[in-house]
């Protein structure tokens, strides 16, 4: 049943994020391609899923070939080439069965992620399934399987703190600015060029805190300055006119490859002077050396977080994050091990209905036939009351062979007797045990006098 539920992929585990680009599929071609190869793999359901994490194909098989060995024809699928020897094994990662279904939890709930914890991939998981059920691809393995993974994803969301807390610099960084900002708006100064400050920029631009925000990009070149400048909208100032002559400011932050302090003792009490809400500038230094003199913001009374700070705040974030990722881990494995029945009652609760609905038919004839012939004579409240009985035996009689069928497909031949047995009333239960005892010893005895 779970056995031919199978994902084959490649993620920011293996490759890293950039080389996922070579193995995402274009978005023009990606309905054919997916449908012509749900066909040549010989797969009765199939989703595909896309993110900045990953690349997966999810799938439920109508043959008995394993996950792994289909990796070879993802890969042609994903590329648009066929592998060399042993390149397809070495780049993706197949999972079947339970793993996959434990996989696919783990990465809804966010934990399976760079970010442990992001809240984007939600909503990517559900449009995966969205998408195979608009080309027709879905079906009642693959709904159920997302249908799980998105609860177990709001239970996390809903029960956990697991989002909650950044760890990322940059993150951080932001929401100090972003706190200040909703307080007290106005101009933001960025000193430096690079990684830092470009996504600071970019989060502080399409994520402001209750006010637009206008950047100052601050670069000891100002043509640099002015290029950063016009992608985020801001205004570039050099760093020899921003140290003599600052502008107003409600926060800055400096992440520069300056060996010595640039924002000394003179320079702070310029800035601190100009701050039009009247508050002190909130001061991030992300350099390593300091851009910003700690003991001159000590001595004006400037509040500066330094690297230090942050990255302190990044470890009490991560430490926190990951106890709260233990417990959404204990919700996965419930529902991994809910996951069986809900399997059974979903694919083949049809034939435990059409399995009823039999013993009911069988035993209306019969007491239709009983109440024409034999019985005919009978009046009609006889008449109803012994349908009614019979509908009451039909059903009695029909549950024991769905119990059977239901251990049959939860566990196996191995532990299909005992959980049929357990679900029988007691003495029925001890009755059939006894039999079954009588029966073992009955064989051993006949083996052992050779008969």
């Amino acid at each position: 049943m779970l056995e031919d539920l199978g994902i084959v992929g490649i993620s920011w585990r293996q490759n890293g994020s950039e080389a996922l680009g070579r193995f995402a599929l274009p978005e023009d071609s990606a309905p054919v391609r997916l449908a012509q190869f749900a066909e040549r793999a010989a797969l009765s359901e199939l989703a595909y899923l896309e993110t900045c994490n990953r690349v997966e194909i999810i799938f439920s098989r109508t043959t008995e070939t394993p996950a792994r060995d289909i990796r070879p024809l993802v890969y042609e699928l994903l590329t648009g080439r066929s592998s060399a020897a042993g390149e397809a094994e070495r780049s993706l990662k197949a999972w079947q069965g339970e793993g996959a279904c434990e996989h696919l939890f783990l990465v809804a709930a966010g934990l399976d992620s760079a970010a442990v914890g992001e809240a984007e991939i939600v909503g990517q998981v559900r449009a995966c399934q969205e998408f195979a059920l608009d080309l027709g691809l879905s079906g009642p393995r693959l709904e159920l399987m997302f249908e799980e993974a998105l609860r177990i994803a709001a239970e996390v969301r809903g029960e956990t703190a697991l989002g909650e807390g950044r760890v990322s610099l940059a993150e951080i960084a932001v929401k100090h600015l972003q706190e200040r900002l909703s307080r007290t708006p106005g101009r933001v100064a960025l000193l430096g060029i690079s990684p830092m400050t470009e996504r600071t920029a970019l989060s502080l631009v399409k994520e402001p805190a209750k006010a637009e925000v206008a950047l100052i990009i601050v670069n000891r070149t100002l043509d640099k300055a002015r290029t950063l400048a016009e992608k985020f909208g801001g205004e570039a100032m050099s760093l020899e006119k921003f140290v003599q002559d600052p502008p107003a400011l409600e926060a800055l932050l400096t992440s520069t490859g300056s060996q010595e302090p640039l924002l000394t003792e003179s320079a702070l009490e310029r800035v601190a002077a100009r701050a039009p809400s009247g508050q002190t500038p909130l001061l991030i230094d992300m350099a390593v050396p300091p851009d910003i003199d700690k003991p001159a913001c000590n001595k004006l009374g400037l509040k500066c977080l330094s690297m230090d700070d942050i990255v302190g705040e990044a470890q009490n974030n991560r430490e926190a994050r990951l106890m709260e990722a233990a417990q959404a881990r204990e919700r996965v494995d419930d529902a991994l091990l809910r996951l069986h029945d809900r399997f059974a009652e979903r694919v083949y609760g049809p034939l435990f209905g059409t399995l009823q609905n039999r013993f009911r038919h069988t035993a209306r004839e019969g007491v239709h036939r009983l109440l024409k012939k034999e019985l005919k004579g009978l009046g009609d409240t006889e008449s109803e009351a012994i349908k009614t009985w019979a509908e009451v035996l039909a059903r009695r009689f029909a549950h024991i062979p769905t119990l059977g069928l239901r251990g049959l497909l939860h566990y196996g031949p191995d532990g299909s007797l005992e959980a049929f047995l357990e679900g029988l009333d007691e003495e029925f239960a001890d009755e059939l045990r006894q039999a079954l005892n009588h029966g073992v010893s009955k064989s051993g005895q006949n083996r052992a006098t050779g008969s």
